[in-house]
């Protein structure tokens, strides 16, 4: 693994933390002082790394990397081609922050965050401040998150700034300032929590005796504010988390946050507008949503009054916000605060509205727009970091002093067309922070994101939070996608932390309430596949290990005569034309190891084991907050399986391991799960794919190995299975047709049959249709028609006649299965309601 995305192991001799740390001379360094002596409040935890040794330094690096891997934290990084998951990288030597410096930062960033609110609400309010002329309407108007249709909107609760947060760096004097306001939907919280967990595990001592603030606190206040932000100051507001889906840079914060906080996750197709409310389409009618945590940008909230291509939002949001019966957290149109031309206003703003001096100020900024700040930067354009006010492709940040003359006179045009659109910055050398690269540590810039949540009579800051490095040394501009590696944040206490959980334990017990399981269409549309791909997985995992342990036996059959029947059943069951069934089939059957190559580890092939394994992990991060940490893990360990082509001799030792990681699946899915709507969907799904698999597998190698007497495929049969110690105790007696049927296709007591996965379906499916004694829906009967079919069936009929009633009841079977799928989509995954559909429940 690169350095940008962990640490690298540090070289063999001694651990030196400190003595072989190599200090930047321009720069204000966190651990050590000018001279290079530790600075105080490091000294306990670099002394403690260091006696660790190297071995066990490693160790324990290499263990938060598996925690990182097992948990699934990804941070999507886009590029050109396509979205790539990145392991999210973290660096295991923390930040550390005293209590007293700390105590500064949290006076500024609440100061600001109260002067951001104010100002926000003036933008969308009386705005005064354009009117008096203290801020330039240019700045404010020609930004694209200043959205009109927001203008009067009154905000049900006050403040209307829910969650703010400061990007922060420090200059080489030691003086921290702030480089960039995060207003519209911070994100970081949930990463910065992760962090936290991941490193108190890999170091628990130092991470105990360092007396470090938790963050706890800080989410059960952000959790007491949205259960106040109700419109009608309910009790119980019904809350959602919006967020753009798995493709987002950030999704693993989403479904991380949902979970954490315990919210329904949702996408902008799973709400609807009616009579003036938001509904959340949940498969048991509609529910009325209070409030909603976005993590969608401004602009693609609503289609119908914003951004009209966008297929994130809901339309008709707005007006239901503009009705006062939903509120959003941040409320739209909160944006506008992420302009860096506002920090050139600050100053003043502070003095003007709050009758005090910024607490912590902004990097000095310039903004072209007025005629003193546009001579400035045009001046001094090769000392300065000049930035678009909103940033694009076309239009990023740039460092005047690594640009040509060329490229300076032609910013510099492009700055006098448009003065309005850029802002100037004094260019900080960012603080360096110790970081674990190249087999030592070395110093790399950083960038401290703070975070603060209004609470009753003001702003209660994160104590820590989010703090990220540069991927090399020389590298000015940190951000995730450019590479970057994430730190923990310690703030020091002076005195030893009490346990804290987010769980508020002096809550009334009047408070006490349940809510129902809110299940979207799509949620459970995600489990259903989820369920079914799981199983498809396992069933072709089983079928190839039978066929590559034969194919790779050192003492092999010469004329294994179930073994072409059993290459058939892989093309028949994986549905990889034209494979060994189709044209070239001759070929195939012969050698045998290129195709077979292909089945496992293709993952461009529909219906190779790969693909059905990425179709999975996909799956299980659509659903990634339904499901418990350790059926996250699983699915992570099952991603690392056949991840680069090998050969059939490695192929087959990764089947036995992904056997055993889908039983897993199963069983903690089954041990972790409410019996709730969602576990119903994901059981459906798993059951119905494993009555289809185990009826194409039958109809592959059952009818032609009755045909030709081959009790070798029947033995087979046996194997895949997982029956064949089964049918030994049961039988007593050779291998025939009839018992190989009464065991796989009759039987409801055995797992792998026909006949139980069916039974199971249709008490699953006629779960959904609500009372009992209610009529049945389409896809109950079709269940049941499916069942009755083979209880119906008489297995001594293959006795008298052969396989001739086997060929239309396993196609029969097949045909009802399917028609099965099509209506539960139909019925349960399309959004095709009517207003009048909607059921209210309140």
């Amino acid at each position: 693994m690169s350095e940008t995305n962990a640490a690298e192991p540090l070289r063999e001799e001694a651990l030196r933390l400190h003595a072989e740390y190599r200090l930047a001379t321009d720069r204000f360094d966190e651990m050590c002082a000018s001279n290079g002596e530790l600075r105080s409040h490091w000294t306990y935890l670099v002394r403690g790394l260091e006696a660790l040794g190297p071995v066990d330094f490693d160790i324990r690096c290499e263990e938060a990397r598996r925690l990182l891997n097992e948990s699934g934290v990804t941070y999507n990084v886009y590029s050109e081609q396509a979205t790539t998951d990145r392991l999210w990288p973290l660096d295991p030597l923390p930040l550390l922050l005293t209590s007293n410096e700390w105590s500064h930062i949290e006076q500024a960033m609440a100061q600001r965050a109260e002067l951001l609110d104010l100002i926000l609400n003036d933008l969308y309010g009386p705005q005064l401040l354009l009117r008096r002329g203290v801020l330039p309407p240019e700045l404010v108007w020609s930004h694209p998150g200043f959205l009109r249709p927001c203008v009067g909107m009154k905000a049900v609760r006050a403040p209307q700034l829910h969650l703010y947060a400061a990007d922060l760096a420090r200059t080489p004097d030691g003086t921290l300032h702030v480089i960039g306001d995060r207003a519209q939907a911070p994100s970081g919280a949930g990463y910065a929590v992760e962090n936290r967990m991941i490193l108190s595990r890999v170091f628990p001592s130092l991470y105990r005796d360092s007396s470090v603030h938790r963050l706890a606190l800080f989410f059960r206040a952000f959790r007491g504010l949205l259960g106040r932000l109700g419109p009608r100051g309910q009790d119980n507001p019904r809350i959602v988390v919006l967020t753009p889906g798995p493709e987002n840079e950030t999704y693993f914060e989403h479904a991380y946050l949902s979970a954490y906080l315990g919210y329904p996750l949702v996408q902008g197709s799973d709400l609807v507008v009616y009579e003036d409310r938001v509904w959340l389409r949940a498969l048991d009618g509609a529910k009325p949503v209070d409030v909603i945590l976005r993590r969608v940008d401004d602009e693609y909230c609503d289609p119908l009054e914003l951004r009209g291509d966008s297929l994130l939002g809901t339309p008709g949001l707005l007006h239901v916000v503009r009705s006062g019966n939903v509120v959003i957290t941040n409320p739209l149109g909160s944006s506008i605060l992420e302009n860096p031309g506002l920090m050139a206003f600050l100053p003043q703003l502070a003095r003007e509205i709050l009758g005090e001096n910024l607490h912590l100020s902004s990097v000095p900024t310039w903004w072209c727009g007025d005629n003193q700040g546009l001579q400035y930067v045009l001046e001094h354009i090769e000392q300065l970091v000049v930035k678009p006010i909103v940033p694009h492709a076309s239009a990023t940040t740039v460092f005047g002093g690594l640009l040509s003359t060329q490229e300076r006179w032609q910013l510099a045009e492009r700055i006098r067309s448009h003065p309005h659109l850029y802002v100037g910055q004094h260019h900080l050398a960012l603080s360096t922070a110790p970081t674990v690269a190249n087999g030592g540590v070395e110093p790399r810039p950083l960038v401290l994101r703070s975070f603060a949540v209004a609470s009753d009579g003001g702003y209660f800051v994160m104590p820590g939070g989010l703090c990220r490095v540069a991927p090399r040394p020389d590298v000015e501009v940190v951000s995730n996608q450019l590479g970057g590696v994430s730190k923990d944040v310690w703030v020091l206490a002076s005195e030893p932390e009490r346990q804290v959980t987010l769980i508020n334990t002096v809550a009334p017990a009047a408070q006490l309430a349940s809510e129902s399981d809110d299940v979207p269409a799509r949620v459970a549309d995600d489990l259903y596949w989820l369920g079914r791909y799981a199983e498809r997985t396992d069933g072709t995992a089983r079928l190839l290990r039978e066929v590559l342990g034969r194919l790779l036996e050192v003492e092999r059959v010469p004329h294994d005569e179930a073994l072409p029947l059993l290459l058939q059943a892989v093309t028949a069951q994986t549905a990889t034309y034209p494979g060994f069934i189709g044209e070239g089939r001759e070929e195939r059957l012969h050698a045998p190891e290129g195709e077979l190559t292909g089945v496992v580890y293709d993952r461009r092939r529909v219906g190779s084991l790969r693909y059905d394994i990425d179709a999975v992990v996909r799956a299980g991060r659509s659903v990634r907050d339904r499901l418990s940490s350790d059926v996250t893990r699983a699915i992570n360990s099952l991603n690392r399986e056949l991840a680069r082509p090998g050969d059939l001799t490695s192929a087959y030792e990764a089947l036995q391991r992904i056997v055993f990681l889908m039983a897993g699946f199963a069983g903690l899915c089954s041990d972790s799960m409410s019996r709730s709507q969602g576990w119903c969907f994901l059981q459906i799904g798993r059951s119905l794919e494993r009555a289809v698999q185990s009826v194409s597998l039958l109809q592959s190698l059952l009818v032609p190995a009755a045909d030709a007497a081959n009790v070798s495929a029947l033995e087979a049969v046996l194997a895949v299975a997982h029956s064949i110690k089964t049918y030994r105790r049961r039988y007593r007696a050779q291998i025939q047709l009839n018992g190989v049927m009464d065991l796989l296709f009759v039987d409801e007591t055995n797992p792998r049959s026909v006949g139980y996965e069916l039974a199971a379906l249709e008490g699953l499916v006629a779960s959904l249709d609500g009372n009992i004694g209610a009529r049945r829906s389409a896809a109950s009967r079709l269940a049941l028609d499916a069942l009755t079919q083979v209880r119906l069936f008489n297995q001594e009929t293959v006795v008298e006649s052969g396989t001739a009633p086997l060929v239309p009841l396993f196609g029969q079977l097949a045909g009802q299965l399917a028609m099965l799928s099509d209506e539960l989509t139909r019925r349960y995954f399309t959004h095709a309601e009517t207003p009048h559909q909607l059921v209210r429940i309140a």
